[in-house]
């Protein structure tokens, strides 16, 4: 679904990757890990076209993505749900609205997708807080309709980049399984997390990949995790 070969990414004048080669499989389950500043952040840009990198081939659903044009990169966007770190919402808009954007901006009729929106948020246990503003959310809650957000165009892959990392440990592994939960479902996951005891925790639910990047490469981290 997402091939990267043998790709580099500089930033600010030096190389923050390099020789990086990685292909996210259908139904495949993945961590990516590594210390603050590593480049996590940087790799799941580039899995969703964020970024383009300087050098090697990166191929989005088969298409390079060099070669893509907007429409081509809106279109496989749409087959790529991000839960980002920071979690902006549209502070005037309910959790219910925020969450159905994707919707709004690919002109989606909203009626028809009522019942799908309804199950979602109920699905992420925010049935109650749908007409909630972003402002009245815990942490948990906000990573929770960020997780609904990047699920609601039915994505066949969910990049998360540190999803947990402002909530609980009980937050957490809700998260978790909700996560795993997709993947059983067929989708290709891949959470970028510094916290290894939220990758050990997942071990015993689902079969992962868990990658580290250490010294600008992305490696196949060993089985002490």
């Amino acid at each position: 679904m997402i091939e990267l070969e043998n790709i580099a990414y500089n930033y600010g004048g030096g190389e923050l990757l390099s020789e990086v080669s990685l292909e996210l499989s259908p139904g495949g389950f993945y961590f990516l890990t590594g210390p603050s500043g590593a480049g996590k952040t940087t790799l799941i840009k580039l899995c969703y076209g964020a970024l383009v990198p300087t050098t090697g081939q990166l191929k989005m659903f088969g298409q390079d993505r060099r070669t893509m044009e907007r429409d081509d990169i809106a279109q496989a966007r749409r087959r790529i749900g991000v839960v980002h770190q920071d979690c902006q919402f549209l502070n005037h808009l309910s959790v219910s609205d925020n969450i159905a954007l994707p919707l709004m901006v690919s002109n989606r009729d909203l009626l028809a997708e009522a019942v799908n929106l309804k199950e979602l948020t109920n699905w992420v246990g925010l049935a109650s807080r749908a007409q909630a503003l972003p402002p009245e959310l815990s942490g948990g809650e906000r990573q929770r309709a960020a997780l609904a957000r990047a699920l609601i165009m039915s994505p066949d892959v969910v990049l998360a980049d540190e999803p947990t990392g402002n909530v609980d440990w009980e937050m957490s592994q809700r998260l978790l399984r909700l996560l795993v939960e997709l993947n059983r479902m067929g989708k290709t996951i891949m959470i970028a997390t510094h916290d290894l005891g939220l990758i050990r925790a997942a071990k015993s639910q689902v079969q992962a990949r868990v990658l580290r990047i250490s010294n600008r490469r992305v490696q196949l981290a060993g089985a002490d995790l």
